[in-house]
């Protein structure tokens, strides 16, 4: 399992920081009519189910969150570089679980307490955030497309 791969430099996808890169906190925090969340909010999102799985990765009883809300942090106004910086240095953290292969398919300990994720092993944890990030950063493109902040500085893909 390649998890430079799939977290941080993705074939598939743009990678998370240039899908991100070149906003401003205006435009991060702005909120699009008609849409929950602002890039911002999102970016908050992931950063928090991916510091919850590297906990129970781990090995820490971090209580899954008990409601969707709690899973969506508060944002506040003008911390959107502290907001990009921190899922950024938490998707390093992530990714350095797999850096000892043999540990990959150990389950995690204690089991997550919520039955559909109670078998996972940390492969399947970060398979998990990696999915989980791509459905979140596929929102992002859009939302910077409607705001007409696409591509991001260093280009994307052209298929």
């Amino acid at each position: 399992m390649n998890v430079q791969e799939l977290l941080i430099q993705p074939i598939v996808f743009l990678p998370p920081a240039n899908a991100l890169e070149g906003l401003s906190a205006a435009d991060a925090e702005r909120r699009v009519n008609g849409v929950n969340h602002s890039i911002a909010e999102i970016v908050a999102h992931m950063s928090y189910w991916q510091d919850w799985f590297r906990q129970r990765c781990d090995g820490l009883p971090a209580p899954i969150a008990g409601k969707a809300s709690e899973g969506w942090p508060a944002v506040t106004p003008g911390s959107w570089e502290e907001v990009r910086h921190t899922f950024l240095s938490g998707l390093n953290a992530l990714a350095m679980l797999g850096e000892n292969a043999s540990r990959l398919d150990a389950p995690i300990a204690p089991a997550i307490e919520f039955p559909p994720l109670a078998h996972y092993t940390r492969r399947d944890a970060l398979v998990h955030a990696g999915q989980h990030n791509a459905h979140h950063l596929g929102q992002i493109i859009t939302l910077r497309q409607i705001m007409g902040h696409w591509p991001p500085p260093s280009g994307s893909y052209t298929w």
